[in-house]
């Protein structure tokens, strides 16, 4: 737990009672409180005036003597009249000094309590900030990581072999064989296993994980499937500026059918259960970089656009297990978060 310490003012909220043991708000700080206040002052005068009054009633105003018997009950009615609203009086004046006592001890109470949370605050602020910038840190070495092993994997990867095309009837008059036109080499790759294109789009768990490595290096020499891992990459370093990380989100499942559904092209509130994304911080973080941010929107509609194509492919080949493995990874996590931002679920 963080420690908090008072602050430096205000200083008169805590006081030392006569026996040298601190108090609380100095309620009975008797160096404090000993002085005569406006309120005694006032009760002084009226408790004078009216026993000058009394005085000048019983000393200059005739009386009828008193029938026998009743003295000593004309004599306390006396008392009483004099001295009971003395008593009223000392009465009140006690309890409005109560009450301007509690009224500044309130006052001094309210200026501790906001200092103290403007005290916690700004320490809070601070440890947020130390721990955002070690995060950020970790963020880039991680990016930095990842973007060498995609380096790697992209000049270390192997040369599928080459089909030689069957030579042609040659002519008498030109004997070179003919050569099958717009072929490319990368054609010519067989299509990535379903099993490592979902590892290759999850990326791998650790720098240890030499699975997903080995996954991400096969999966890197389908040029499709290329093609969405960098987007897939490249948006999730953009989200990760923003504190988003798939890790932490924990969308609602949509079934196969749903995903098979958008496969084929169906849009709309249809296949609506594949915005399962609920964390409000992350969505509204993600619309406000979306219209701010033209680099963070072509990055977006980029990588939405090379998702769709993929699973497109994806899901016809694909069994219900495999879909839904596919909807677990990073990046299907990522399409569902930026889907719904950009309304492809609405």
């Amino acid at each position: 737990m963080t420690e908090i310490t008072d602050p430096p003012s205000p200083r008169p909220a805590t006081g030392k009672a006569s026996s040298g043991r601190p108090t609380p708000l100095g309620i009975y700080d008797k160096n404090r409180r000993g002085g005569v206040t406006g309120i005694e002052i006032t009760a002084v005068i009226l408790s004078a005036v009216w026993l000058l009054a009394c005085l000048i009633f019983f000393v200059f105003v005739p009386r009828a003597p008193a029938p026998e018997g009743e003295g000593g009950l004309r004599f306390l009615m006396t008392m009483l009249a004099i001295f009971m609203p003395v008593a009223m009086i000392w009465v009140g004046a006690t309890a409005a000094r109560a009450s301007r006592v509690m009224r500044e001890e309130s006052q001094r109470l309210q200026a501790a309590i906001d200092a103290i949370r403007h005290a916690y605050i700004a320490q809070q602020q601070g440890n947020a900030g130390t721990s955002v910038n070690k995060k950020l840190d970790e963020i880039a070495a991680a990016t930095r990581k990842t973007e060498t092993a995609l380096a790697t994997f992209s000049t270390r990867r192997e040369e599928a072999p080459r089909a030689i095309a069957p030579p042609a009837a040659a002519t008498p008059a030109d004997d070179q064989p003919a050569l099958a036109l717009g072929t490319q080499s990368t054609d010519m790759v067989p299509p990535v296993e379903g099993d490592d294109l979902i590892r290759a789009l999850n990326f791998p768990e650790t720098a240890e994980d030499e699975e997903g490595f080995a996954a991400l290096r096969r999966a890197m020499q389908d040029r499709q499937a290329a093609q969405l891992i960098q987007a897939a990459q490249d948006i999730l370093t953009l989200l990760s500026q923003d504190g988003i990380y798939m890790d932490d989100l924990r969308p609602d499942r949509a079934r196969p059918e749903v995903w098979r559904m958008f496969g084929q092209g169906t849009r709309g509130r249809a296949i609506a259960a594949l915005g399962g994304i609920r964390d409000r911080s992350s969505l509204a973080l993600t619309a406000g970089r979306m219209k701010q941010d033209p680099i963070f929107r072509d990055a977006a509609h980029h990588f939405l656009r090379r998702f769709d194509k993929l699973f497109s492919n994806f899901e016809k080949v694909a069994t219900d297990a495999e879909v839904s493995a596919m909807a677990d990874t990073r990046s299907a996590r990522a399409f569902m978060l930026l889907g719904r931002v950009a309304g492809t679920f609405d």
